[in-house]
């Protein structure tokens, strides 16, 4: 390896183009059928497996950034989807879905299964186990 920086074959890189790709492409029915953002979808599936989450919950688990996760908590309380309730210290805010919300994400998450099943149908059940192994890993030396 000569030490040039080819795009094509810069992991970091190619890994942004196909997390953006894959990602307009879901935001672009979610959008369209739903009226929410990448953010305030990842808030609603977050906080569904968790049952409650706070504000730092939500960050760590999305990777998201603190303004990012607020606009989406806040935009999904004004559509009734999320509620907040003071956490037990009373400066942490607890959020949950409503039971709009919970509805929603219950007609949500067989999309979101059927868009990844779609984006992976070229590839083999040993492709699909290694692909999700290599990405354990890679977030895994992305943390330490």
């Amino acid at each position: 390896m000569d030490g040039s920086l080819t795009l094509s074959g810069f992991m970091p890189y190619r890994l942004s183009v196909v997390s953006n790709a894959v990602s307009g492409r879901i935001a672009d029915v979610y959008r369209a059928r739903f009226g929410l953002s990448i953010p305030e979808w990842r808030v609603i599936a977050v906080v569904a497996a968790q049952k409650t989450a706070t504000q730092a919950a939500l960050v760590h688990a999305t990777r998201m950034d603190r303004m990012t996760i607020s606009r989406a908590a806040t935009a999904l309380v004004a559509r009734g989807i999320l509620a907040r309730a003071t956490a037990g210290d009373r400066r942490t805010l607890q959020q949950s879905l409503t039971a709009a919300g919970a509805s929603l994400h219950a007609e949500i998450a067989p999309l979101a299964l059927t868009m990844e099943e779609q984006l992976l149908q070229g590839f083999s059940p040993a492709e699909r186990q290694q692909l999700l192994s290599l990405l354990e890993r890679l977030e895994y030396c992305a943390n330490t």
